[in-house]
C-alpha cells in the first residue's frame, strides 16, 4: 500500500488467497493473524481474499510471495514472515524465527 504512516514510512498491502473447497479459511485467518502481529507497523492492509481450485497464495504489494501449488505445500509461519519480511521490510530482524546464518 502506498499510504504513508505519521512517521512517513510506507504501510504495505498483503493478500492471502485460499480455497474455499478446501476449508482453508482458517489456516488464512491464523497466518493473517500472525502476519498482522509480526508487522504491525509495516502493514497497513491485509486481506483475505477466497478463492477455489486449491488456491493458496500470499502475495505482498501484489508481488507473490507463496504459492502452495508452486512450492508444493504450505509454508509454515515461520518461513512465510521470512518471505514477507524480505518484501515489507528487509532490514528487519525477526530475531528467534529468523534465517540462520548461512541457511
Amino acid at each position: 500500500m502506498s499510504d504513508a504512516t505519521a512517521t512517513g514510512a510506507a504501510r504495505h498491502r498483503v493478500e492471502i488467497r485460499y480455497c474455499t473447497q478446501c476449508r482453508w479459511l482458517l489456516r488464512a485467518a491464523w497466518m493473517a493473524q500472525e502476519l498482522l502481529t509480526s508487522f504491525e507497523d509495516e502493514i497497513g492492509e491485509l486481506s483475505l481474499q477466497p478463492g477455489t481450485g486449491g488456491v493458496f497464495e500470499v502475495l505482498a504489494d501484489g508481488a507473490l510471495v507463496w504459492s502452495r501449488k508452486a512450492e508444493g505445500r504450505f509454508p509454515d509461519i515461520a518461513e512465510l514472515k521470512q518471505r514477507v519480511r524480505d518484501h515489507v521490510a528487509p532490514e528487519r530482524s525477526l530475531g528467534h524465527a529468523d534465517r540462520k546464518p548461512g541457511a
